[in-house]
Order: C-alpha cells, then structure tokens, then sequence
C-alpha cells in the first residue's frame, strides 16, 4: 500500500492541511455506486492533468494544485457544475502538458471542497465517477479542454463464486499489508472491512497501492472488473512480499545498529570523561599509532598483522585486562627495530685503539675481535659468530662487551643470566596471560633501537631449571646463526632476525653449560694477569676511575709502580682486577677525607701512606714455604677465581702400611695420592726405599686448608714428590712448585690452567716450577715479560720430576728408617 494518508469517505480529515477543517464524508456503498453509475458523462470536460497519481472511479483524494492554468480550471469549474476530467502526465517532469504528454484515459471527478492556502496554491478534494476516453482535445488555453466518450466496465454476475474468493482475498492481503507497513494508519484496516462494494473496493485498493503511475494507470485501462482484480491481486502479494523481506532486514539491521548505537554512546561518554579528568581519547591513540605505522618500512607481513591487531584493540573494552596487554604489543611492534640497523666501522686501526685504550692485555680476544671486522668489512653479509668469554672472575670479560661495541660503532646492551629459572624470560609469555610480555632478548633490541647491537649475555654458566623450563634450551635458537634469523618470541607470536646481532657470552666455569648450548658458541679463554698487568691496569684505568668516582682532580694523587704492586701483592689475591679496584677505591675514599678535613697528604703516595689508609697487609708477599721439614711440596691448582698455590704434606707413622687422606679432597685427588703410593711401592728399590718401610709404616697425605673442597688432575707429580720427600727424609728443592698428572706407567700428563697457575706462582714468589712437555705451547702463549724471573723444567716421565725436586740434602734432625742392603754396605 501507498505510503500516504488513506482518506475514505468514511472518515476524511484535513487538519493537515488546514487546522480546524474537518467534514464526515460517508463511505460509498452499493446503491452510491449505482445511482453514481446513473449519473450521465457530459461530452465535453475540462482536463486536469495529474503529475505523480492517477485517480479511480468512487476514491477520493486531496491534490494541490499550483500551475496557473490548473487553478484557473479548478476556480472555473467549482463555480459551475464542478466535473472535471482527471488524467495521469505520463512525465512528471513536464510543466505544459499538451495531448502528447498525458494518457488518454481517466477518470471524471466531482469537487468535493477547495481550500485555498496562503502560499496562493489550492487543495481540492476530488472524488472519482467513471472512466473515460479522450476522443479530441478541443481547447488548451487557458486550460485544456476535450470531448470525450465513456469506457464501458464489464463485470462478472454475481454468482461467480471465484471473483467473490478474488475480492475476499483482496480484503485479506490489504489488511496484512496495512499490518506490515509502519506508514499506513491502523483505521485504514476499518476502511477495507467496512467496504460493501466489489468494484470500490478493487478501486480503493489499486488507488492505495506502492505502484508507479504507469502500473496504476495500466490497472485503469483494464475494461473487465475480475481481470483487474486478478491483477491488482498479483501486485499485492508481490507488495506484501517486498514488505515483509524490508521488515525481515530493518529488524535485523536495527538489532545491529542498537548494538552498535549502545556501544558507540558508551564510547562517547568515556570520551567525555577522560576528557573531563585530563586524559585523552583512545580514537587520538588509534590515530597516533596509525601515522607511526605508515613510517615503518617493514615488511608486508609484519605490516598486515599490525593492521589486524589494531582492528582488534579498537573494538577492545578498555576495561578489560586484555586492553592493556593488546596496546602492549602494539607499542612492542611499534618500537622493534625491524627496519634500522646502525652502520658499522671496519676501521680496523680505530678498533685496535679502542681495545687498546679501554684494556690492557687480553690480546687474543682483541685478535679475534679484529679479525672478525675484517671479515665482515671484506664480505659484509656475514653472520655475526657467538663468542663466549671463559674465564675467572674480574679480569673483563663484562667491560670487554662494550669496547667491542664502541670499536664496531653499534648500540650495546646486556643482560644477566645469573640465577635466571624461567624459560619465559627467554622467550616471553603468551598474550593469553595476565601481564604478559616480550622475553628480554626481544626487550633488549627494542631498548637498542637498532637490529644489529652488541649483546652481552653475561654468566650463562649460571643459568638454572626449574618448574617453569630450561631457560638454556630457549637460547639455542638465539645462539645457532643457521636458526635465529627467524627467532619466535611466544609475545611477539612471530619470527624476528636476529642474524645481525653480535652475541657475547660470559662465563666463569664450562663444566656447567649445557654441552648443545656450549656447540654453539666459540669459547675465548680470558687467564687472570700477571702483577705486571695489574699493574699497569692500576695505573693506566682503574686509579683515574676511582679518582673521577669520588670527585677528585685526576692529579690529586699519583701512585708510582712500586707502590701500585705493593697494593697488588699484599691486599689482593686474585687472578682478576676486582679487589685491586675496590682498594683502589679504599684509597680514593681516603684522599677525599684528607681533603674534605683539611688534613695533610703526600701527592705521591707511599708504601707507608697506602698502609695508613688501607691498614695491615691482609698477604704475605712471599706465600712459599722454607724446605726445611721433609714432605712438604707447593702444588699449583685452578680455581673459579683464578690461580692459587697449595702444599701438600705427607708423614708416615708406625703401622701396617696403607694410606690415609686428608684435607677435604676430591676423588681425582685421591686417586692420585694412591696411584703415587703404589709407583713407589713399584719402584721401591730405584728410589732408595726399603719394602720393610712401605710395609711397616702408614702414609698420611694432608693438604691444609681442609674446610676448602679440593678436587681436580693437577696434583699427581706433587703428592709423590711429598712421599717420596718423606720416605728419605730429603729435602725438596727451595723456590719450586709444580703441576702435572701421573699413571701407574710413571708417565706424566698435561693439565689446564697454566696461566693461573704461573700467576699463582709468581705472587708466591716461586723461582722454578715443573710441568708436563706437552704443557709448553701454554707457555710460549704467555709474553715473554710476564716469565720474568721463572725457570721451568719440563718434564715426561715421573722419575724426571723427583731427580730435579728432591736433593741429596737430609733434613735438619732426620729420624732413620730401615734401609736398603745396598745403604747399609
């Protein structure tokens, strides 16, 4: 049905158009159409043409009339018999209808009522009378004018029980369609029950209908009553159809757009109230993250998944907690460094001097630095090595980190693996938990703003399991060139290169990385310094350090060498530089009192001004032990922090022979103790020693220090030298101290930690020290100055060491054992 106010004459009203004007109008029933039907068609009739509507016979409807020859025919013919002929304008469009621009066929009407209105149109309420046929347009000024014929109805009889099933049906469908249009009033449903007429009734309801013109004037120009009513029935049930699908979809539409109408005012009056307490709106955030993303040159793929979780924030709660954690992410792909990499410098004579400057010694990792430049500078596309920096306490391996990074010109960052149980640390949490983040490998890059920094992972022998994973299994992937181009972080939930980063790693001990993770790296070994490093070290780095730290002038104080190796020697015992630089702080600290109380101090610091300030000497400067007592050897061990000396003493007593240990060893130590007792057992009668004495005394082997585990293949040669000292009662050669393993074949085998132990042995003031043949590539290794005042004998076989330990010379108040037959002659 038509969109527009149904006016019936059963209830016509017109306070719309004028306020006040109303009139009661009685719907036309069957003896009104009859006698209307009577009524004869004047030949010729004024033509009022009709813009958008076509008027039939017993309908009434309101027009409003505004071209000048229309209201001059409606004037005229309200003052005459007030008939007119109404006709459809086949173009609307047309403002001077002639004969071509109208139909030929309408409807007379009667003028029921004019009302004139302000604006200087006319309203007519016209009701229709019969159809006609224009036969000659006899007049078009000042308005049209033609002769006319009647066209004749055919209609069926009134038995015809299927035109009475059309016309029931047409009630039915109208009342439906007035049901399912929002527009059509409900008293029209009245309009249609309350109709008695079969023709009206078709009539009404054609003139009602959502049709175009030219439908409805089609449905005019059918003669026969039950074809038009088959026809307009037709059009009905399609109009009904179309109504019902438009209001299937608005009440979908409408439940969406309710939704999206709630959430959207929700959204505005947060809005308003952030703005109200100072904050911003999240559609400002949205934007900034936008415009920051158009001037990210990443790739399509990472591009195409910040789009995606941007869609996904912006349809978030903000009052969930999966708000935070999503802006989170954002922000992390947002400041990753996916497309900047800082530009390295293949000078290598710029990095020899920043190596140089920033360390004293450890030349072979400033070699292997140098030679990794270089190859980068010839190649530039290749994957930057996994170093690990092995060695002891203090002695740089941390610093080292970042002079590589000044040297290469690149960013530097560092982590620390020290106590580290969780795998998530490594490789992040999964956004799915609450306060959820990257791992620190990915955190770090962000914090560097660069794709290619140094990265220092500093202690990873002290990495641990626990409930929550293998912390060192997740570093594989970081750690294998061939696979962490590509490394997934569980945060990030895509892979990131970390090909261009150039990893370092730092360790005090080996034994406890896992062995896959140790493959993967190149281990540098990084041995303690020598006093003479130290030394310099003091000198050249950490006194100007200290000084600057406790704001001091750098020329306050100077230090001479001999006073540098005074602090070196007798306040610290270490293979590293650690506790040299904390009593060189001590003494900044001192100074600084001096100065701050106005007290007197030597510019050039003395012996006697550094044991002021920093008390009595915690060390002696000669560790080693006279030889005066038989039995006693100084052996070299390597410890965690560096190398130390440690002595070994032996004495027999009355008993049934046997061997018994002291001193909290280890079983490697006690293996060598008895493999030393059962060679000279073996060898008995080459070293001078009577069976009678193996089988009627014991041997104890004490090393000192017993609250101390010991442990490790570097006593053998020491523990026999001791026994066998014992055994003869001979002296061990003065300012020795040895290291090596033995076997029962009397053969001597090579140890580790030569360095440290040749250390250990110059602060112990140790003139020779005996070692393995296959032990002097270690030292030829060592410079030159740093062996001053050493002598080192080497050795292959376990008799070699006793013919250069043990002298001829008893000791001081020897007790004599039973002895061999060839002593006794």
């Amino acid at each position: 049905m038509a969109n527009q106010k149904i006016i019936t004459l059963d209830n016509l009203s017109l306070q719309d158009i004028v306020e006040g004007e109303s009139e009661f109008i009685p719907l036309l029933s069957s003896e009104d159409e009859e006698e209307m039907n009577k009524e004869v068609l004047p030949k010729e009739l004024p033509i009022l043409p009709l813009r958008n509507m076509v008027l039939f016979p017993g309908v009434v409807i309101p027009i409003t009339a505004g071209r000048d020859k229309s209201i001059e025919l409606l004037n005229v013919a309200n003052k005459g018999d007030k008939t007119i002929g109404v006709v459809g304008q086949i173009d609307e469009n047309t403002e001077d209808p002639t004969m071509d621009d109208i139909y030929h066929q309408g409807t007379v009407a009667k003028i029921l009522k004019v009302l004139k209105l302000p604006d200087g149109n006319i309203t007519v309420i016209l009701q229709g009378k019969k159809r006609f046929d224009i036969v000659e347009m006899i007049q078009t000024e000042p308005y049209l004018k033609a002769t006319v014929s009647e066209r004749i109805e055919t209609r069926p009889e009134e038995t015809d029980k299927e035109f009475a099933a059309l016309v029931d049906s047409i009630k039915e469908v109208a009342v439906e369609i007035i049901k399912e249009s929002p527009n059509i009033p409900s008293e029209a449903s009245f309009a249609i029950e309350n109709i008695d007429s079969k023709s009206f009734l078709i009539n009404f309801v054609s003139s009602n209908m959502n049709l175009s013109v030219e439908e409805k004037q089609n449905l005019l120009q059918i003669n026969d009553l039950k074809e038009r009513a088959f026809e307009t029935l037709k059009l009905m049930n399609l109009e009904l159809q179309k109504l019902e699908l438009r209001n299937t979809i608005q009440t979908k539409v409408r439940i969406d757009l309710d939704q999206q109408q709630k959430e959207y005012f929700l959204h505005q009056q947060m809005k308003t109230i952030q703005e109200e307490l100072g904050g911003f709106s999240n559609e400002e955030e949205f934007a900034d993250m936008r415009n920051r993303a158009a001037k990210k040159h990443w790739s399509e793929k990472v591009n195409e998944r910040f789009k995606k979780e941007l869609l996904k924030f912006q349809r978030m709660n903000p009052q969930v907690a999966e708000f935070g954690i999503q802006r989170n992410y954002l922000e992390l792909l947002l400041e990753l460094p996916w497309d900047k990499s800082s530009k390295d410098n293949f000078d290598l004579k710029h990095a020899q001097k920043v190596l140089d400057k920033d360390h004293y010694g450890i030349e072979e990792v400033k070699k292997r630095v140098l030679e990794h430049i270089a190859v980068l500078k010839l190649r530039k596309d290749m994957k930057s090595p996994i170093l690990c920096l092995y060695g002891p306490p203090g002695v740089g391996k941390t610093s080292i980190g970042k002079s590589i990074a000044d040297a290469l010109g690149r960013e530097y960052v560092r982590i620390s693996l020290g106590g580290l149980r969780d795998e998530a640390e490594i490789r992040g949490h999964r956004k799915t938990y609450i306060g959820a983040m990257p791992g620190r490998i990915i955190q770090s890059i962000k914090k560097a703003k660069t794709s290619n920094p140094v990265f220092l992972l500093d202690e990873i022998d002290k990495l641990s399991s626990g409930n929550n994973g293998d912390p060192s299994s997740a570093l594989l992937e970081v750690l294998d060139p061939a696979q962490n181009s590509d490394f997934y972080d569980n945060f990030l939930e895509m892979g990131y290169d970390l090909s261009k980063v150039m990893f370092i790693a730092t360790s005090n001990s080996l034994s406890t990385i896992q062995p896959a993770l140790r493959d993967r790296m190149e281990i540098i070994e990084m041995n303690g310094y020598t006093i003479e490093e130290k030394v310099e070290i003091g000198k050249k780095h950490l006194l100007p350090k200290q000084l600057k730290e406790h704001g001091l002038e750098p020329n306050v104080i100077t230090v001479g060498k001999k006073q540098m190796e005074f602090i070196v020697s007798r306040y610290t015992r270490e293979s590293g530089v650690r506790g040299l630089d904390k009593q060189l702080a001590h003494v900044a600290r001192g100074i600084a009192k001096a100065i701050v109380m106005d007290e007197e101090f030597n510019k050039k610091l003395t012996e006697a001004d550094i044991e002021k300030i920093l008390g009595t000497p915690r060390f002696e400067s000669d560790k080693y032990e006279n030889n005066d007592v038989a039995g006693v050897v100084t052996g070299l061990a390597w410890t965690s922090v560096g190398g130390d000396i440690l002595f070994i003493e032996s004495i027999i007593s009355k008993g049934k022979g046997g061997l018994s240990i002291t001193g909290n060893l280890g079983n490697v130590m006690k293996e060598s103790a008895t493999i030393a007792l059962e060679y000279i057992k073996a060898h008995a009668d080459e070293l001078g020693i009577s069976q009678e004495v193996l089988e009627s005394y014991k041997v104890h082997i004490h090393v000192p220090e017993g609250a101390t585990p010991k442990d490790g293949p570097s006593a053998g040669i020491t523990m026999l030298t001791s026994i066998v000292s014992t055994l003869t009662q001979k002296k061990v050669k003065s300012g020795l101290a040895m290291t090596g393993e033995i076997t029962l074949r009397g053969k001597v085998l090579p140890v580790g930690g030569i360095k440290e132990k040749i250390l250990a042995a110059k602060r112990a003031n140790i003139k020779e020290i005996i070692l393995c043949k296959e032990n002097k590539k270690d030292i030829d290794e060592i410079k030159a100055e740093y062996l001053k005042g050493l002598t080192f004998h080497y050795v292959d076989k376990m008799r070699e060491v006793l013919d250069i330990a043990i002298t001829n010379q008893k000791v001081k108040g020897y007790k004599t054992f039973s002895t061999t037959k060839e002593e006794k002659r």
